[in-house]
């Protein structure tokens, strides 16, 4: 091969060995003669790049208090550091904490004394004063998000919203006061109106009364379609978010009532079902009791389908009348329960009648015998008995089982051996 070592570069002599510490260098600029004099030379290799990627971006993350950097900046700064911690937490510098506590303080300022001062005026006059108070709320509450002055600026957002009458932006707004702020100590407020905005929608769809469906453009009091629904919604979502709340129960009872009002009574029942069940010492109880009474009654299908919901009726008056004796004093109320199980007793004999009359048809009159009788046993006090025992006496002399037709056929030409079945229970084990 030969010695090559003259045509080594020579290093400098406070250079080290490349190969005990292997470095990288950056070439020196050199001039170009067809490019542009105003167009860069310098060439970066890739980890150059990379290191100096880094460096920006620890920059940015240090939370230098010497600038304020912009809102973009600061977005990535936070989405680059929830990457690093792996959570949804920010870990802010004692001096990035301070100034976004002191933007978030100005802003909240600010809104407030648009509040108030929309607090002053007439309604007509102060939506306006509201609607800029909670822009100044809603950056306030963005400034420092998850702190203190973000949880009271988002409730006071909302608020803003209500009186200025945007009702479907403050029903929002006091939602998501529920979803990040859980254990609010505003919650019994939001709850509450959260509740007189679902029964503004219900009392003004009840007074339409046209039920034609109808985008909604102009009234912002309203949502944009189908007011009765989202009023429904807001009442299950005060359910959802304070089970225990003062209005939990309330909000259940007032969902019951609509779905009912609207003739939806398999989800009027579960709600009604739900309160009875969680509510026990709720003030709504035994109308609870009462409407669902009536709503498994309406739910009931007919003769020809399953009696179970006049089971479950029948078993719903027997716990009113258990419960409530002192409801039941009130000759109004007691003639309504009466009615209840009146009508439980009419649909039962009814159904026994039907499959009675149907067994009867196909000449089965053993089977048709066995109904009458529950009839004239289980439901003497219908007008069915006296229908059932008309009928057991016209039959009384005909055989339980109809006459096989064309018996002699089966004589000529009897039935084959019976198949094994696929699978059998016969023996310690199955068969297949």
């Amino acid at each position: 091969m030969g010695d090559r070592s003259g045509d080594r570069q020579q290093l400098p002599s406070d250079s080290r060995d490349k190969d005990v510490f292997p470095m990288r260098f950056i070439n020196p600029p050199t001039l170009q003669t067809t490019r542009p004099a105003c167009v860069s030379s310098w060439h970066f290799n890739k980890p150059a790049w990379r290191w100096a990627v880094v460096s920006c971006l620890v920059i940015v993350s240090s939370g230098c208090s010497s600038f304020q950097s912009p809102a973009w900046v600061r977005s990535t700064q936070d989405g680059f550091q929830r990457m690093v911690n792996g959570s949804n937490e920010l870990k802010l510098t004692p001096q990035e904490r301070e100034r976004r506590l002191a933007e978030a303080r100005s802003h909240y300022q600010a809104g407030q004394e648009l509040f108030d001062a929309g607090s002053k005026k007439r309604r007509d006059a102060a939506a306006v004063d509201f609607v800029k108070a909670a822009k100044q709320f809603e950056k306030s509450a963005n400034a420092h998000p998850g702190s203190a002055i973000a949880q009271d600026a988002t409730f006071m957002r909302a608020e803003s919203l209500f009186f200025a009458d945007h009702l479907p932006k403050a029903e929002q707004a006091y939602a998501k006061l529920q979803k990040e702020f859980p254990n609010s100590r505003h919650n019994d407020r939001a709850a509450a109106r959260m509740f007189a905005i679902a029964q503004y929608w219900i009392e003004t769809e009840k007074a339409g009364g046209n039920g034609v469906a109808v985008v909604n453009f102009t009234d912002e009091k309203k949502p944009w379609f189908d007011a009765k629904g989202h009023a429904v919604r807001v009442l299950d979502q005060i359910r959802y978010d304070d089970p225990t709340g003062r209005l939990a129960d309330d909000a259940t009872m007032a969902a019951a009532v609509e779905k009912f009002r609207q003739q939806k009574y398999s989800e009027a029942d579960e709600f009604l079902t739900d309160l009875r069940e969680t509510f026990t010492d709720s003030e709504h109880l035994f109308n609870a009791h009462l409407l669902g009474i009536r709503c498994k009654l309406e739910m009931y299908a007919g003769p020809k389908y399953s009696q179970l919901v006049l089971d479950e009726a029948d078993k719903l008056i027997r716990q009113t009348r258990m419960r409530f004796p002192d409801k039941l004093q009130d000759p109004q109320i007691r003639d309504v329960v009466a009615r209840a199980a009146a009508e439980v007793d009419f649909r039962k004999a009814e159904r026994l009648y039907v499959r009675a009359q149907y067994r009867e048809k196909r000449r089965e009159y053993g089977a048709a015998k066995i109904y009458y009788q529950q009839v004239l046993e289980n439901h003497d006090r219908t007008p069915f008995a006296d229908q059932s025992r008309e009928r057991m006496d016209v039959i009384a002399d005909y055989a339980p089982t109809p006459d096989r037709p064309l018996e002699w056929l089966t004589k000529v030409f009897p039935e084959g051996e019976r198949a094994k079945p696929l699978i059998t229970t016969d023996g310690p084990g199955l068969l297949r």
